[in-house]
């Protein structure tokens, strides 16, 4: 670790004087702020012909970088921090055992997502979300080991901090962590998922102007509600939903071994190869990052008229063994009807066309139709119509919960132990 108890020092920017501070923290390190000093305060303390002696700078920039950090560029002073650790050669036996419980089978991917955190600042990365109703699955810990590697670069937020309109907090870190997410109103999710994928952000502060400032921020969401905690359909690509295992044996020094093994997991990141390529601009591409957790939560944000065409397709295509059914969207008005769902038909054309992708016949030609009798019993009957073609794999596909994707595997799979 670097010297954090460096001689103190002032500079200025623009007109104004700053002392460089170093904040002790309760971990017993220091965090380095810049703090407003007042130029009569600095005559008294240090003389006149001290205030010669000040750097200046034009003003405040903030420009990422890790590997060649740079406080000086072209004359401005880079508000971004230097890391606390610098790589060195070592074992990081811990830290891999904990990659591979929080991404499991993605454990490459995870790795990946962090090596282009500390070698490449501004790629956009996905919205990484870990969720859990389970207690004791090591989330927090996660936060707080990237908040020891990445210090001042990252902050924590509230659902409160997020929603405020101002952001001087948090506009200029790396990364974004908000635990205990429930983004219950759209426009949270929409500004969340539009701050993933732009490269600019209006800065505010309170009693100042807002300004256009370059935006690199990465969202890390924290939550318990694995069906809900925010609402997103089904064509959605930003999200990257973890759902993370307990942990059989909970070892209350593990993020302290974390922590020491820092410098050799900067070191590991710095030599390893890259797994994937850059193929989207969020790197990954969507089926890198799909998993059954992500699909589970598309699924339970889907409607209940859309959740109740889908069960009936379904019913009806296992009672008489069909791959596939032919329906207009008066005869599902009809079934639903039955079910008493409410819906009409501009909703259902929605769902068919829009939601599900799907075109109707040309022409008018004969089908089987679906009734549903007063009993509750199923039928089809010959009819004509311009229907849709719905199959059995594509509802399987996109709305029941058995896909096969390589998710998260169980940390006991990868090593005996505990975390």
């Amino acid at each position: 670790m670097y010297n954090m108890m460096k001689k103190a020092c002032y500079i200025r920017v623009g007109t104004c004087y700053y002392k460089i501070v170093q904040l002790p923290t309760i971990s017993g390190n220091f965090n380095e702020i810049l703090v407003p000093w007042n130029i009569e305060t600095l005559r008294n303390d240090h003389g006149k012909a001290f205030i010669g002696t000040i750097k200046r700078y034009d003003g405040f920039t903030c420009i990422p970088g890790h590997k060649n950090f740079q406080q000086e560029c072209h004359g401005f002073y880079n508000t971004y921090s230097p890391l606390p650790y610098s790589p060195k050669e070592g074992t990081i036996d811990f830290s891999l055992r904990f990659m591979k419980h929080i991404f499991g089978g993605q454990a490459e991917l995870g790795l990946d997502y962090l090596q282009l955190l500390y070698s490449n600042p501004t790629q956009m990365l996905p919205i990484l979300c870990l969720v859990s109703k389970e207690r004791v699955t090591g989330k927090t810990t996660f936060l707080k080991w990237l908040k020891a590697i990445f210090e001042n670069n990252l902050t924590y937020l509230t659902n409160d901090n997020f929603s405020s309109q101002f952001n001087i907090d948090w506009a200029n870190k790396l990364l974004i962590c908000i635990d205990e997410v429930l983004f219950n109103k759209e426009e949270l999710t929409e500004r969340i998922k539009y701050l993933s994928t732009t490269n600019f952000n209006k800065l505010e502060a309170k009693g100042k102007d807002k300004r256009e400032v370059e935006f690199f921020g990465k969202f890390i969401l924290c939550s318990n509600n694995e069906d809900g905690f925010i609402k997103i359909d089904s064509e959605e690509t930003r999200f990257w939903v973890l759902k993370i295992p307990s942990l059989k044996n909970e070892d209350t020094h593990f993020l302290e071994q974390l922590v020491n093994e820092i410098p050799a997991f900067l070191y590991h990141l710095e030599n390893r190869e890259l797994a994937t390529t850059h193929k989207t601009r969020m790197w990954f591409t969507p089926d890198q990052v799909r998993t059954v957790a992500l699909n589970n939560l598309m699924q339970n944000n889907r409607n209940r008229v859309e959740k109740e065409l889908v069960s009936m397709l379904l019913n009806v295509m296992d009672t008489f063994d069909m791959d596939e059914v032919d329906m207009c969207p008066l005869d599902a008005l009809q079934v639903l009807n039955r079910t008493r769902i409410k819906t009409d038909l501009t909703q259902l054309r929605q769902i068919l066309k829009k939601d599900w992708k799907l075109r109707n016949q040309d022409n008018s030609l004969s089908y089987q139709k679906m009734v549903i009798w007063s009993d509750g019993g199923l039928a089809l009957t010959d009819a004509k119509g311009r229907y849709y073609t719905i199959t059995k794999s594509y509802l399987q596909q996109n709305f029941t919960e058995d896909q096969k994707i390589d998710e998260t595997m169980k940390f006991d799979d990868f090593c005996e132990g505990s975390i």
